[in-house]
């Protein structure tokens, strides 16, 4: 019987080849640096478990002993330094490895690319290919541009970007020519590796039947899911970099993954060849296409969550900001008679900045709402948006009882009680990321100047 060791296979790619492995009635063996959370996979009893790092030479050396087919489904996927050169060690180390211990095949995912200069992460990928190709053990090397799937890091971003940004001014890589392929049609490339003759040595181009731009998928997308029409507009600005930042602030896609993402975009990433079909076979079916892959993807995804989440939050902060601003009378002979401390900000900043936090607060309660719920926390998105409400109730009413009943003191003590709300809100919008709990900390240090400034002028005017 084969014998055959995948690595990442709890990663997206590898976490639905290793069933179709098993269904194939080979042994499969999985190399982990924890075994518990391989347990806790679907299939996690049916494999055996290597522990290990595959930095770890004499790990690997373990793990690859006795195995027939090696599949590598390793790279890094972050900024730090010299990822590319620890790439690069991993993969002749593990190439080494498998040669000392009579590996027959390793078979690795890479991505697909035009000739020329590369990204930093799209060329470490093809230069890891090489390593295999060029090493002592036949090597199979698939290269593969956007994987359609629920839970790819490229299909999150395409679809959290559709979803979220109605009209999008983008950077000029929405223009360049992609060649999707569904997950499951990537996974029967991977697993038809098996049946390849003896002895092959080579790159396969593995693609789906549409050639499309980033910006049609985007279109494509939004029309498949019914959310209505989407308008892009491409300007040659914002570097990978800066296009990672921005992506990390409108998806749950953090920067240090999507920088490598918007790196390889910035190709085109159509196919050379399609020999997989004759050496391999089509996918059951044909080829998937966008459309298709597209419904397969969002099978068990709302992908209107977004816009209603988006909805809520904002009526509860627009209630907030109407009923407040309906409250507050700052024109009101009472209020300008008021003794107010020199630090107290000029009458126009009041109004430029709080609408700016309603705008943040909405939309920063509404990512971590819709993030924590489709992360399967529910009940967490639920004491958020209800978090939310009490908090937005709090600031309505403090306009009422400083301005309409002229209690600074008690409109102060309320401030207080608003802010503690507000610290609270950063918290729970905290879960969903730092970078959310930190703006929302902006709201709630604010409001804690607002506390202040009550006492303040509470104070100064206490025979009033």
């Amino acid at each position: 019987m084969t014998t055959v060791l995948v690595t990442g296979a709890t990663g997206y790619i590898g976490g639905q080849l290793v069933p179709a492995l098993l269904d194939r009635g080979v042994t499969v063996r999985v190399l982990s640096r924890n075994p518990s959370s391989v347990r806790r996979q679907p299939w996690g009893s049916q494999v055996d478990v290597a522990e290990g790092d595959a930095s770890d030479a004499a790990a690997v050396r373990r793990a690859l002993d006795g195995v027939d087919v090696a599949y590598y489904l390793l790279h890094s996927m972050d900024g730090g330094s010299d990822f590319a050169g620890r790439d690069l060690a991993m993969a002749r180390g593990f190439a080494k490895a498998a040669a000392a211990q009579g590996v027959e095949r390793i078979v690795y995912l890479g991505g697909l690319h035009p000739d020329g200069e590369l990204s930093p992460h799209l060329a470490s990928r093809v230069e890891v290919g090489e390593v295999f190709l060029e090493g002592p053990v036949p090597a199979v090397v698939f290269q593969a541009g956007i994987v359609l799937g629920d839970g790819s890091a490229s299909f999150d971003m395409l679809r959290h970007l559709t979803e979220r940004l109605p009209v999008m001014v983008a950077p000029r890589w929405v223009d360049n020519l992609i060649q999707p392929i569904a997950v499951a049609d990537v996974v029967h490339y991977l697993a038809g590796a098996l049946d390849l003759p003896s002895g092959t040595n080579r790159s396969y181009d593995i693609a789906g039947s549409d050639v499309l731009t980033y910006g049609d998928m985007m279109r494509r997308y939004a029309e498949v899911v019914g959310l209505g029409p989407r308008r892009i507009v491409s300007v040659p600005v914002l570097t990978p970099r800066l296009a990672g930042l921005w992506v990390d602030v409108v998806t749950p896609v953090p920067a240090g993954v999507a920088r490598p993402l918007v790196g390889s975009l910035v190709h085109d990433a159509v196919a050379d060849e399609d020999d997989a079909l004759r050496d391999i076979g089509e996918p059951p079916g044909g080829r998937t296409g966008f459309d298709r892959a597209v419904r397969a993807a969002v099978r068990d995804v709302d992908p209107h969550r977004w816009r209603r989440t988006l909805a809520r939050t904002s009526a509860v902060v627009a209630a907030a900001a109407v009923a407040g601003s309906l409250l507050a009378d700052p024109e009101s002979r009472w209020y300008q008679r008021l003794s107010k401390p020199a630090w107290q900000p000029p009458k126009a900043a009041f109004p430029v900045v709080w609408t700016g936090l309603y705008a943040a607060t909405a939309l920063t309660t509404a990512r971590a709402s819709a993030e924590l719920a489709e992360a399967g926390k529910a009940d967490d998105a639920r004491d958020l948006e209800v978090a939310l409400g009490a908090n937005m109730a709090l600031n309505a009413a403090w306009p009422g009882l400083f301005f309409r009943s002229r209690r600074p003191w008690l409109a102060a003590a309320e401030c207080a009680a608003l802010t503690a709300s507000s610290a609270d809100l950063a918290r729970r919008t905290g879960a969903a990321g730092r970078g959310k709990g930190a703006i929302v900390g902006a709201y709630a240090a604010w409001s804690g100047f607002a506390t202040v400034l009550s006492a303040a002028i509470a104070r100064r005017n206490r025979a009033r």
